[in-house]
């Protein structure tokens, strides 16, 4: 285990080599790439991130976890600790400021064509990175001795500068404090023939990669670039993003599809301030006129958008969207021109909700295109039960142009399916939904439930004690809730809202809140069960599946609040995603 580990180490920490004209500056990193890279990711401000994945803090909340405990206390862990320790004596230095030294100046990878890749890093201290180097060499030349095995470690004069090799598929170099390392020995000689003049194509003169840099701010930590033309044209991408894709996702997805299409570049800028990470995306492609097909998602007047999240009690997620439906719908041929089976067996079942009313001019055409979806965690009343496997609720709040007209249409179709439901539950034998009208904060709502009479037991009870059913009309709001709690919460929600009078959110048609203390809370509260469907899904130990799920909750847990916006700006796409991470206090 410990040779194996070795011989990981040399890889991934890095086994460089002899440098070769070490006083000279050396010019940015992109003139030395080559101009056909895919995919580009550069790390300018190393300490920012560094400071962060390194701070007593993440780290505390790393070495807390009982999955880091319970790796900590495994022979092959230990073993890892002492290398660590020897090589913290060996360059008299702690892991955490080499590593700093080692990376503060930069790094950049870059994905080429035929997988190959080509990484450089700038140390801070070069000293540093021979001593390391050395170290290294001499760890991979003892671990072929003890394996019996030719020494593969191998040199070679290319350009003036020495390269090595540790097995013969992948090359090393050292020019000063920059490490290069290519997993084809290619990619590094055009590298070095690209230094010394012979080539003079690199990765600066690149339109696609200067235009896609221009859009990046300058203080980013981090900075990653797709030439989305070259992806764009192969056969796997192609089919990802057809047209006729499934009716739900394209309506999720609005015009995000046709601007990947469109574009030669994706952007994506990672900021990092404190314990916040934002990352913004952004593409060139110009979107179709407002009267295309796929139009459905964009505001028709500049101060419309999605609007703001609804908040409530306990919620997990708040989502927004501005999604015209009837013009969605609509356009549905264009769209879906192989209509499946599952689209029109949905227009067969609305049809008989809503008396056979036309979907598209009838139905989706009383709607506004303001939509928005609630989760939240259940508070239940032990006089009632408690499930045995607890889910969320959730909701979807509509706007409606003609509330009071179109209002009691929706009354009487939403009761036509909890008919459905309890005719399909009655005919298995299985009880059915009761109807209730209470009145809420004066507001009069649709309430069903399942009755607990006849349980003995209030707790563990069956999943279907998850749901109450629910409808609420307010103002031009319609509610489509899981639970009448969340209704209820809704309604507060809502009024309140009324009396601030907000604004919809300018140049935004997508808008995603997630609460990962929430989830993570959840999660835990259904710990047993899922512990359980891990063991008889994977096939795992309730040791192995109870640490997996443990080092997952502890991750999401961390993650704190998330939010993502997505929008068009002058036929362009943008997009934003910040993290708040939720550190525990030193």
């Amino acid at each position: 285990m410990l040779r194996r580990f070795i011989t990981l180490l040399c890889f991934g920490f890095i086994a460089a080599l002899q440098t070769a004209n070490a006083d000279e500056p050396l010019p940015p990193v992109a003139q030395w790439f080559p101009q056909d890279a895919i995919l580009t990711l550069e790390i300018s401000k190393t300490t920012d991130l560094l400071d962060l994945v390194l701070s007593p803090i993440l780290i505390k909340a790393v070495t807390s976890t009982p999955a880091y405990q319970n790796a900590a206390s495994q022979t092959g862990f230990k073993e890892f600790q002492g290398v660590i320790q020897y090589l913290e004596t060996i360059l008299g230095i702690d892991w955490k400021s080499a590593v700093q030294k080692l990376l503060g100046k930069g790094v950049t990878l870059a994905f080429l064509p035929d997988e190959a890749f080509l990484l450089a890093i700038d140390a801070e201290d070069e000293d540093l990175l021979k001593q390391l180097h050395d170290t290294l060499l001499g760890f991979a030349k003892d671990d072929a001795i003890k394996k019996g095995e030719p020494d593969k470690v191998e040199s070679k004069e290319y350009q003036g500068v020495t390269g090595w090799t540790l097995d013969g598929k992948e090359a090393h170099v050292i020019i000063g404090n920059r490490l290069l390392y290519s997993n084809k020995s290619k990619v590094l000689k055009d590298v070095l023939d690209r230094r010394a003049g012979l080539i003079n194509q690199n990765l600066t003169e690149n339109q696609v990669y200067q235009s896609a840099k221009k859009t990046v701010n300058a203080d980013a930590a981090l900075s990653i670039f797709l030439r989305l033309d070259i992806l764009n044209k192969l056969p796997q991408m192609q089919k990802a993003l057809a047209q006729n894709m499934n009716p739900l996702l394209a309506l999720l997805l609005a015009e995000i599809p046709e601007a990947i299409q469109k574009s030669n570049w994706l952007s994506l800028a990672l900021d990092v301030s404190e314990e916040t990470l934002s990352l913004n995306a952004s593409m060139d492609g110009m979107l179709s006129d407002t009267a295309g097909p796929m139009t459905f998602a964009r505001p028709d007047k500049s101060n419309n958008g999605a609007p703001p999240i609804l908040t409530v009690p306990r919620q997990i997620a708040g989502i927004s969207f501005y999604r015209d439906l009837y013009k969605f719908y609509a356009a549905k041929d264009d769209l879906f021109p192989e209509r499946t089976s599952g689209l029109i067996f949905f227009e067969n079942m609305m049809g008989i909700f809503f008396t056979g009313r036309d979907l598209t001019e009838e139905v989706w055409k009383e709607t506004k295109p303001e939509i928005r979806i609630v989760a939240a965690k259940q508070e239940y009343d032990p006089s009632i039960g408690i499930p045995g496997t607890q889910f969320p609720a959730f909701a979807v709040i509509f706007k409606l142009h003609n509330p009071q007209k179109f209002g009691e249409v929706v009354e009487e179709a939403w009761q036509k399916a909890i008919g459905l439901i309890n005719f399909t539950r009655g005919q298995q034998a299985q009880p059915g939904l009761l109807i209730d009208r209470p009145v809420y904060n004066d507001i009069k709502i649709t309430s069903t439930y399942f009755s607990s009479v006849q349980e003995e037991k209030k707790t563990n009870l069956d999943t279907r004690y998850n749901f109450q059913p629910t409808l609420a009309r307010i103002d031009d709001n319609l509610i489509f809730s899981s639970t009448d709690q969340l209704a209820k919460d809704l309604i507060d929600s809502l009024k309140k809202e009324k009396e601030q009078s907000v604004e919809s959110l300018k140049n935004t048609h997508s808008v995603v809140e997630l609460d990962a203390v929430q989830i993570s809370s959840i999660l835990k509260t259904n710990r047993e069960t899922m512990v359980r469907q891990n063991m008889v899904e994977k096939g795992i130990s309730r040791e192995d599946a109870e640490t997996e799920f443990d080092l997952l909750t502890y991750v999401i847990n961390y993650l704190g609040h998330a939010s993502l916006n997505v929008g068009t700006q002058k036929a362009h796409t943008n997009a934003k995603l910040e993290i708040k991470l939720n550190l525990p206090n030193q």
